[in-house]
């Protein structure tokens, strides 16, 4: 029988099958940080049983840190209790911490794959909704409740039903200024938020085999917002490449054999899938989103739809925007490049690119924040931290930052922030934020041009 992607990694975990249905699936690695463990290790302590395989886990602070002064304490309370809690509950279940000031200390769904933690063919869980980040290597990851994180704890395995599959084809070839973040904000315009809803997502053709990693890891990364449990990419010599001499990747002849495994991996020639889309490349614009979900998004060069539904009236109201309206030379003052989503240095490259030479606008408050200390580093390597300051952006220091109201970094009310996070959710930056979800370059071109610009007219 031809299998896919998914059926090889899942199958190969499956500890039980339940006569009802359900199966025992085995995870290998278990990403953990301050915000979705403490509950997890309380209900243990409680009940008296103790972390089965603390070797399998892997912890970081992100969500509440700070972006600014990470040396000194945190000033808010809670934040600073949650990472402080993070840290003893790690010491007492000799568990592996990257904790703020550490030289891997950053973004969980970036940290991970960086270090060659995150590897192909590998279950993975984190109780955090875009660990789909990991699929970008051919692995299963996805998020899962506080709950599921204690039962991982306890057990390394979770019950869970097998979703179905779903494939989505994009070929041909992208135009200039069109990133990763354009192509999945162009699939979930055309499909909605609820089109993966009980499948899991593999990505396949040309565009995203000729993607770097940081692009696939973009591109996965948003599949939960089309509603998909997850969203995979076959491994490849491209994947084999970036894995090559990481940190906690297999060395030498381990390497090989697991080469050659991963190899085996791809969906067989012919495997049916439930469900299959296909896109032309040619027809994906740089995109941008005009409402408070991110299948409301349109080309940078279109106009708002015109709909009549009741959802549709009240996320333009929350907006300010009007239907048929054009965002073009709308006036902007805040610009976020961050997040799990473009928070790596492929991201950050593609800003200094365009930024090297300009002057960001008087009025913009532009911050932008690395997804690890590793990151952090090669901007200063590469000489991409003086083209930030030169031009007058904000360089900060790394963690989850303004993609969510979990920290310092909030935008505020009323204001409109381009942002290259994953959601514009209302409130999502922080109280009457309005956000407006776009890739690295038209975020940058947005700071330097202080409104919303048509970047297709500003590419050499």
């Amino acid at each position: 029988m031809k299998k896919t992607l998914f059926d090889k990694v899942w199958d190969a975990h499956v500890i039980k099958e339940i006569e009802s249905g359900p199966q025992i699936l085995y995870i290998d690695k278990h990403l953990i940080h301050e915000v979705t463990s403490p509950q997890a290790f309380a209900e243990l302590e409680q009940r008296g049983i103790s972390i089965f395989r603390p070797d399998q886990v892997v912890a970081t602070a992100d969500h509440n840190t700070p972006t600014v002064d990470q040396h000194l304490p945190i000033k808010d309370e809670l934040s600073r209790n949650q990472v402080l809690q993070l840290t003893e509950n790690c010491r007492k279940n000799n568990i592996t911490l990257y904790g703020l000031g550490h030289k891997y200390n950053g973004i969980v769904h970036v940290m991970a794959p960086e270090l060659g933690i995150t590897q192909p063919g590998m279950t993975m869980v984190c109780g955090d909704s875009h660990t789909s980040t990991h699929g970008a290597f051919g692995s299963i990851a996805f998020g899962i409740g506080t709950s599921q994180v204690a039962q991982v704890f306890a057990s390394q395995s979770l019950l869970l039903q097998k979703p179905k599959s779903l494939r989505v084809n994009v070929n041909g070839k992208l135009k200039p200024g069109v990133l990763p973040k354009d192509v999945i904000l162009y699939i979930i315009a055309k499909l909605g938020t609820n089109a993966g809803t009980g499948y899991f997502c593999e990505y396949a053709g040309n565009i995203f085999e000729e993607m770097s990693m940081e692009g696939r890891m973009t591109v996965c990364n948003m599949s939960i917002e089309m509603g998909a449990r997850g969203g995979m990419i076959a491994p490849d010599e491209t994947t084999f490449e970036y894995l090559k001499g990481r940190e906690f990747a297999p060395k030498g002849k381990k390497f090989d054999q697991k080469v050659a495994y991963w190899k085996t991996l791809p969906s067989d020639e012919g495997a049916v899938f439930d469900k299959e889309y296909h896109f032309d490349a040619t027809d994906i614009e740089p995109m941008i989103t005009y409402g408070t979900n991110p299948g409301m998004g349109i080309k940078i060069s279109e106009h708002i739809p015109t709909d009549n539904d009741a959802s549709f009236e009240k996320s333009l109201a929350y907006m300010n925007f009007q239907k048929g309206q054009s965002l073009i030379n709308k006036e902007i003052n805040y610009v976020f490049i961050g997040s799990c989503t473009n928070s790596r240095i492929e991201d950050f490259r593609v800003a200094a690119h365009y930024i090297k030479g300009k002057k960001k606008a008087g009025h913009v408050t532009a911050w932008f924040v690395p997804g690890s200390q590793q990151v952090a580093q090669q901007i200063v390597e590469e000489g991409l931290k003086e083209v930030f300051e030169d031009a007058g952006f904000q360089l900060r220091q790394p963690g989850c930052s303004a993609c969510l109201a979990m920290n310092d970094d909030k935008i505020p009310e009323g204001e409109y922030c381009v942002s290259t996070s994953n959601r514009n959710f209302e409130g999502r930056q922080g109280r009457g934020s309005r956000t407006i979800l776009a890739s690295p370059l038209v975020a940058a071109a947005t700071a330097i041009e202080g409104k919303i610009i048509d970047i297709t007219k500003h590419l050499n």
